[in-house]
């Protein structure tokens, strides 16, 4: 899916003959079409989740994760080897229907020592990032998590004192194995 806010559209690249395409929909079956997300969906128009807005080409997958870890180094200050990680965690994101389990990346330091500024760094390589630094409840963390199936970067996650706590933690122990769904119930309006 992606999203061209300056042509006020939302497309999908399909990959075609060798080649990729732009396609307003797509067909997954012979009596289903695939649409992507309006280019107005609040998410996509506040950059509460981010998408591409075209394939490019990178060259070698060395080329491409020295790019990776180039853009880290400039925004923000890390250890090389935490520069190294958070750049194959990059890679990893974008391949992570691929697995059964992923990893998380965690950041803990002091006030002021730029974690926000890493989060967005790195999360902003991310597949299809969903930035969260608060709900008042996590319904909104699990619609959005099931709708997009991003990486969700969440800031100032110290959940230790919330009331929020438990749904967090399934989110969190339950979000990064397949098969494992955190499984809701919504209230409905009956007639």
């Amino acid at each position: 899916m992606l999203s061209q806010p300056k042509e006020k559209r939302s497309a999908y690249a399909v990959w075609k003959e060798g080649k990729y395409m732009i396609e307003p929909s797509f067909r997954l079956a012979p009596t289903i079409r695939a649409f992507p997300y309006s280019p107005q969906n609040n998410l996509i128009k506040n950059d509460v989740v981010l998408l591409p807005s075209e394939p490019e080409e990178y060259g070698s997958e060395a080329e491409l994760f020295a790019n990776i870890r180039s853009f880290i180094h400039r925004y923000v200050d890390v250890s090389p080897l935490y520069e190294q990680i958070a750049s194959y965690y990059v890679l990893l994101s974008w391949v992570y229907d691929r697995f059964n389990e992923l990893p998380y990346l965690r950041l803990r330091g002091d006030p002021g020592s730029g974690k926000t500024r890493f989060l967005l760094t790195v999360g902003s390589l991310c597949y299809k990032p969903i930035f969260a630094s608060g709900a008042s409840t996590v319904s909104p963390l699990f619609r959005i998590i099931d709708a997009f199936r991003g990486t969700l970067i969440i800031d100032e996650g110290d959940f230790r004192l919330s009331d929020e706590h438990a749904d967090i933690v399934k989110i969190l122990n339950n979000g990064n194995a397949k098969g494992f769904p955190v499984l809701r119930s919504e209230a409905s309006k009956t007639r």
